[in-house]
């Protein structure tokens, strides 16, 4: 196995976990919110978690405008590279701004 085949495995792996963790932190952002809506208790203890997913899932929406403000000029459809971009993280920024190598 040379670098490229282990750098191209570490790559979807990443994407995998955190397409995981951000659908995670959305639907325990919609959980909190329905609990809001609702007058139900959430537990405190959730605290620190609940500022941990609201940090990624802002951290997330930067980087995915962030892509969508560049795609044109690497001829991709910007609402669909923001939505990626958003989805797996600051992976889809290296990709958009990597050299093709290809």
């Amino acid at each position: 196995m040379n670098l490229k085949h282990i750098k191209k495995k570490l790559v979807s792996l990443l994407k995998i976990i955190s397409t995981v963790l951000i659908t995670g932190a959305i639907g325990l952002e919609l959980w909190n919110i329905y609990a809001l809506i609702n007058n139900m208790k959430v537990p405190s203890s959730l605290d620190p978690i609940f500022w941990i997913e609201r940090f990624a899932l802002t951290v997330h929406f930067v980087e995915g405008v962030i892509a969508a403000f560049y795609a044109p000029s690497k001829q991709k459809l910007p609402v669909r590279y923001g939505t990626y971009t958003f989805v797996v993280g600051t992976i889809g920024l290296l990709e958009l701004f990597a050299k093709d190598d290809d």
